[in-house]
């Protein structure tokens, strides 16, 4: 009996939001606008996601006793994520981003891992992580819980499918070292720029199928204002974006993650997923931060 749709693993992060004049190059000066803080995180933000679309959703990560960790479950709770899977650490600090986001919705990042660099395999409900149809897995900055996330995809059982979104920190490490959760995954969605750092692959059609050689079953490649691309190996497709205003970008591709996954969970065709995806992302770009504009499943009707 599957406890959840979806388990979420990886970093959760105060995202501290500076608008700013311009994004200053080195010896440049800019001026911040406008500052705001959200709970984020790139697992933790599809979990919310999905949790808005009506999903059972659960989350496996680490928060320190401060401030911030209590903002982080405070949020969970309220999207209706479940917390149970989340280590408390009695030392150290919760994650945060400064994210600085310019007026055209370009943005510069600068992650402070604190706890989540520091998740022992030990520390891990194992039955929690099996009961779940999908373990979504995002990157951590530290080693130590990245290897804590090869041995957990290990030890699976095959009726739980694996769905990775690398982000560029884990697209940088390459194709051998994510091997172990690569060829375990059922669904990979790596933007562009990092099916290219992953596979060497200049034209993503080709780096999906580098993908697809390696055993992933599934690849959704996000193309941003392109919408995306898909494919299993038999069918693909290039899917178009949905035209909105464009307010801040951040979380987007999170934000699609969340939709692809529904349209798996829900039955639904591999170009449906990719459309899913795409207008969960539209929705997200449309307000500041990355769970403001996420929708709730009865915006899903203006899809037909």
């Amino acid at each position: 009996m599957n406890q959840f749709d979806v388990v979420g693993f990886g970093a959760l992060n105060i995202d501290k939001l500076f608008k700013v004049n311009k994004i200053a190059g080195a010896e440049e000066e800019g001026f911040i606008i406008d500052c705001q803080e959200w709970c984020g995180g790139s697992a933790a933000n599809t979990a919310v996601g999905l949790a808005r679309l009506g999903c059972k959703v659960g989350f496996i990560g680490k928060v320190a006793d401060d401030r911030e960790g209590k903002m982080l479950i405070e949020d969970f709770q309220k999207e209706g994520v479940d917390t149970n899977g989340i280590i408390h650490a009695k030392t150290g600090r919760s994650g945060t981003v400064m994210g600085f986001v310019d007026q055209k919705g370009e943005r510069a990042l600068y992650v402070d891992p604190g706890v989540n660099s520091t998740i022992e395999f030990e520390e891990i409900n194992k039955d929690y992580a099996f009961q779940t149809k999908f373990l979504h897995l995002t990157s951590f900055v530290g080693e130590k819980s990245f290897q804590t996330q090869i041995r957990l995809v290990e030890m699976l059982s095959e009726k739980v499918k694996v769905s990775l979104d690398p982000g560029e920190l884990y697209a940088r490490k390459g194709l051998t070292a994510l091997e172990p959760i690569i060829r375990r995954a059922f669904v990979l969605m790596p933007n562009q720029r990092e099916l290219e750092l992953l596979t060497k692959a200049r034209d993503y059609r080709k780096g999906a199928g580098v993908l697809l050689e390696k055993g992933v079953k599934i690849v959704a490649v996000k193309l941003g204002s392109k919408g995306c691309y898909v494919t299993d190996g038999k069918e693909n497709h290039q899917i178009n974006r949905f035209n909105v205003k464009v307010v801040d970008t951040t979380g987007a591709g999170d934000a699609f993650c969340a939709g692809f996954l529904y349209g798996l969970l829900n039955g639904k065709s591999l170009y449906e997923c990719g459309r899913l995806g795409n207008f969960v992302a539209s929705k997200c770009i449309m307000k500041m931060g990355a769970r403001t504009g996420l929708p709730r499943l009865e915006d899903l009707k203006l899809l037909h």
